[in-house]
């Protein structure tokens, strides 16, 4: 384990300091007290007759100390564990997301959403519905690329899943076996007794791509299901394109999404839509679930409330003062 401490906001606390700096600054040099004048004051004065008391300074300092803590508070102070294993009941998954051209399609004309738009955030669903489970993800096109290690910070994965956009890698092309195998790369060394690969495809491997045989063989080996989700259709279709000339529909290779799923204990979904696609998830999220220890990276301790309590507690000592020891000063 590693600890640090940072804040979350940490101009709000620059200004805000700033802005308590400024005011005692200002009060320090042009602020003048009431003063009243008597006729023997002087004389007072002279015969050490006047009060000296230092409660005044005093209940200034824990002023100020209660405004230079509320400026601390806005920055949202936090002790972060960079690093840590936690026991966790889930399972290690990885998203393996098509982001190939053909992706870019849209099914319904009342829908603008494009195929990738819609798995992306039923992706984000999914995972804020997975809060024990390591998640990674895998992006494939003409290559497959491991955006994200498998991990328990779903803030850093569901931002990276918003972040995708088509083109992010070469789109012209499928290589779905290598990205089961990179995906596979990735959950081999999972202590964890359920490991799960989500694929999510509209098309069917890329010549050049390597024989999907390879990826089953390998994910049977370490005990890996492969949960494949075919989006759009199996069935021949035309599109246009933007010159309204019409082309070839890419369709879901049904047969070979099927047969992975079969060989490896999981199961073929097809989404037309988006409702399809949740209700998919939704299944999906009714995995068996498992306890093992997981890596969990930048864990985020909130320590504000403390300093919250200790403003009070600043402040009713204050007020017991005023009202006892110090009362009529």
């Amino acid at each position: 384990m590693e600890y640090f401490f940072r804040f979350e906001q940490p101009w709000f606390f620059v200004v805000s300091l700033g802005a308590v700096a400024a005011v005692i600054f200002f009060r320090w040099k042009w602020y003048q007290p009431t003063r009243f004048r008597y006729s023997l004051g002087s004389q007072l004065v002279a015969d050490k007759k006047v009060s000296t008391h230092f409660y005044a300074q005093f209940l200034y300092f824990f002023r100020v100390l209660v405004f230079v803590t509320l400026a601390f508070l806005t920055g949202k102070p936090q002790i972060v564990d960079s690093r840590s294993n936690i026991i966790v009941e889930g399972i290690d998954m990885v998203l393996a997301l098509d982001a190939s051209g053909s992706m870019q399609l849209q099914d319904y004309g009342d829908d603008d959403r494009s195929r990738f738009d819609i798995a992306k955030e039923e992706a984000v669903r999914f995972i804020k519905k997975r809060p024990n489970d390591a998640l990674g993800l895998v992006i494939f096109g003409q290559v497959a690329l491991c955006r994200c290690p498998v991990t328990m910070d779903k803030k850093i994965l569901t931002e990276l899943i918003e972040d995708l956009s088509l083109g992010d890698i070469d789109a012209n092309g499928t290589m779905l076996s290598m990205a089961l195998i990179t995906a596979i790369n990735r959950l081999k060394s999972s202590a964890c007794e359920s490991k799960v690969i989500i694929l999510l495809t509209d098309g069917e491997p890329s010549p050049g791509d390597v024989d999907p045989e390879a990826p089953i063989a390998i994910a049977r080996k370490f005990g890996i299901k492969i949960y494949t989700i075919g989006i759009g259709s199996d069935q021949d279709g035309v599109v246009y394109n933007s010159w309204g000339i019409p082309m070839q529909k890419p369709k879901v290779n049904a047969a070979l999404l099927k047969e992975i799923a079969r060989q490896t204990g999981g199961r073929f979904f097809m989404a037309q839509n988006d409702r399809d696609m949740r209700s998919i998830y939704n299944t999906i999220d009714q995995l068996e679930r498992t306890k093992h220890e997981s890596p969990l990276y930048s864990r985020y301790f909130d320590i504000y409330v403390w300093f919250a309590l200790a403003i009070i507690l600043v402040l009713l000592c204050e007020q017991f003062l005023l009202a006892t020891v110090w009362f009529g000063i």
